[in-house]
């Protein structure tokens, strides 16, 4: 596998391209090659995987998917990195799809629709985390993902009930995933060095994934705008059909009105969603 380009040879080749990492695209640059081996091990990927990228940026975690033998689908919404990613000279081992727009358009980036068995590994910009993943898990769904995530988003994503990070995205999330592996990831594996620490998240689909219908998604959503605020009170003001049924479940589940939402476990969540 080759290795990763270090600080002055990303800013080298940045600067031949006449490109300026940008901030709100999540442009930070993985320059350490023990990261990448790491994200294709705990990955798993095998010969003839079908692997979705998300950002591929100078195209180190994609020579190193098509290494392993990867077919990857690649979406990229920099014009000009895409352009260079289509210059590389890249590995022939695995197959390259690059498509060129907006994750939030193209979450699966042109995977074809009859592909049943595919994984994911993303370098997920802040701003799309939570809309992303929302739409991955309301869509086919991967075998699992390794996903590079600043700190707060993976923290918001694999949250316990009780805590301040626990919301409507930890339950959708781990109501179809469960948490396989978790590594903090320091600044200087970047290019430029963010300033926030990331994390490295690996997470399997699970034997029994539950998908929340979208009004349950809404309502639940609804429920933690105002997390600080008991169930009970939040559930009669609801136009929700399901409120009172609801309610009456929370009754026979002996769980106290005034608990607020943050404090329900998924498993609960999960009966509410099916009653």
């Amino acid at each position: 596998m080759s290795s990763p380009l270090s600080p002055t040879e990303t800013r080298a080749l940045l600067e031949s391209l006449g490109h300026r990492p940008v901030k709100n695209l999540g442009q930070n640059f993985l320059i350490d090659g023990n990261i990448v081996r790491k994200s294709l091990e705990i990955a798993k990927i095998e010969p003839s995987d079908n692997v979705i990228e998300v950002g591929p940026g100078l195209g180190t975690l994609t020579q190193a998917l098509l290494d392993a033998g990867a077919n990857v689908y690649s979406i990229e919404k920099d014009r000009r990195l895409a352009e260079h990613i289509r210059k590389m000279e890249l590995s022939s081992n695995g197959q390259l799809n690059l498509l060129e727009g907006d994750a939030m358009d193209f979450p699966l980036a042109g995977l074809p629709a009859d592909v049943s068995h595919f994984k994911i590994v993303a370098n997920l910009p802040y701003a799309i985390s939570t809309p992303w993943m929302e739409s991955i898990i309301n869509g086919p769904t991967p075998q699992s993902m390794t996903l590079m995530l600043q700190k707060e988003a993976a923290q918001r994503f694999v949250a316990a009930s009780g805590t301040k990070q626990f919301g409507s995205i930890s339950i959708f999330l781990q109501a179809a995933f469960e948490v396989s592996q978790s590594h903090n990831v320091a600044g200087s594996c970047f290019y430029p060095k963010p300033d926030v620490g990331s994390s490295l998240l690996h997470l399997k689909v699970r034997k029994d994934p539950y998908k929340f219908p979208k009004s349950d998604r809404t309502l639940i959503r609804d429920l933690f705008k105002q997390r600080r605020k008991q169930m009970g009170s939040l559930l009669r003001k609801s136009s929700h059909p399901k409120t009172n049924e609801w309610l009456k479940m929370l009754n026979g589940l002996s769980i106290d009105l005034k608990t607020r939402s943050e404090q329900i476990g998924i498993d609960t969540w999960i009966r509410l969603s099916r009653s």
